[in-house]
């Protein structure tokens, strides 16, 4: 088997919510949650052998309603927070709760599991995000380089900033705002920036990007219409502090510097349906995967705007004398920005795509049709970052 080969896993049922369990920095380990509105919906711990080539899995019974949103404690591998549908009295509401896992399924294990230990277990609830008064949860993010005690949730048009007490048993709400103006405020997703102290979030409602101070909880910037159509996910760069990502229903990825909002840094137009996902690599921040209900994922090399932008020196020994004198040159002219290899695996739309916590040449994607495809960084490209 060829060594980018993709790994492809089928759920039995649809799927929108995938996530890296981000405290697990050995092994190479993805949550997915489905959505069924037959069965009880469940939580498929994703764990893939790369020496072997293959996944495991273990499955959590989620009993309370279909995953639409799932995110895991920076600092507690058997934490996690699910934003999920709830029907009572003919209404639907999406709710929020932290969960932990069967202390056995909190670490990365490399045993293949025998079908008798693949019996379900169930989550335990540590505490519900009680939203009533709020409306429908969006997402929640974790503070992310915190103690796993802080989050945010994103309800209709509230941030919510909740402290988790009593080994995560009790959430409090410490503070909170609300968008104002007019029509239907809605957000519909955030980000928690790395930098800054993590005193900053970017949220996205409509066609507006909006970054927030937690501690005053006022907003900080605004970039209205920074997509023609609504926006769907953001990312910020991990090592440049200003730069955050965008994507939407324009079908295109477009890229910031938060202290100059009028115009985007980059645009990337290589979808052609919405874009659902952005995603930067955590350790080399030219890498910047997309995944669109065009079926397809897209990973791009965005080397003019990463924290390193002038690529491969080439070593004195791979040189003869006539091309010595072109070596100058070479070295000033920064790499170009460009498409790497577009991934065709999916037949349906692709709502996630995420890189691996522990191993950053390695990601997941997962489309609607319960698919979820592990696939590598191009070895070639990956030893032109490293050499």
């Amino acid at each position: 088997m060829e060594d980018d080969a993709p790994v492809i896993y089928g759920l039995e049922f649809q799927a929108r919510a995938l996530t890296p369990q981000t405290a697990e920095t050995d092994a190479i380990r993805f949550l997915v949650g489905t959505q069924s509105l037959r069965y009880d919906n469940q939580i498929h711990i994703i764990d893939f052998d790369d020496e072997n080539n293959i996944i495991n899995k273990n499955v959590l019974l989620h009993q309370v309603g279909e995953i639409w949103h799932i995110s895991t404690s920076p600092a507690d591998k058997g934490v996690l927070a699910t934003c999920y549908n709830k029907t009572s009295d003919t209404k639907v509401m999406t709710c929020a709760a932290v969960w932990r896992m069967p202390k056995e399924l909190e670490s990365g294990s490399h045993e293949s599991p025998d079908d008798s230990s693949s019996n379900t277990q169930t989550l335990e609830l540590l505490c519900h995000l009680d939203n009533t008064a709020h409306g429908n949860m969006a997402c929640v993010m974790w503070e992310p380089m915190g103690d796993g005690k802080k989050i945010i949730s994103l309800a209709d048009n509230n941030i919510l900033l909740w402290d988790l007490q009593e080994s995560s048993a009790k959430a409090v709400l410490s503070s909170s705002t609300a968008l104002e103006g007019k029509g239907q405020l809605k957000f519909t997703s955030g980000r928690w920036s790395p930098h800054h102290n993590c005193t900053q979030i970017a949220t996205a409602n409509d066609t507006t990007v909006r970054g927030w101070d937690t501690r005053s909880m006022r907003q900080i910037y605004c970039i209205e219409n920074a997509h023609g159509q609504l926006v769907r996910d953001l990312d910020f760069n991990p090592n440049k502090q200003y730069y955050l990502a965008s994507c939407g229903d324009d079908c295109k990825v477009k890229f910031w510097d938060t202290r100059n909002v009028t115009e985007p840094v980059k645009t990337l137009e290589e979808h052609s349906h919405w874009v659902w996902n952005v995603r930067y690599n955590h350790s080399h921040d030219q890498l910047i995967l997309t995944g669109s209900s065009d079926s397809r994922v897209i990973l791009s090399n965005m080397v003019s705007i990463s924290s390193e932008p002038f690529g491969h020196m080439v070593d004195d020994d791979e040189l003869s004398d006539q091309e010595d004198q072109h070596q100058e040159e070479k070295i000033k002219e920064p790499l170009q920005d460009s498409v790497i290899a577009t991934y065709e695996e999916h037949e349906d739309s692709v709502y996630a795509v995420e890189w691996s916590s522990a191993d950053p040449w390695l990601f997941a994607s997962l489309s609607y049709d319960g698919r979820l495809v592990i696939n590598r960084v191009p070895r070639a490209l990956k030893y032109h970052i490293l050499l």
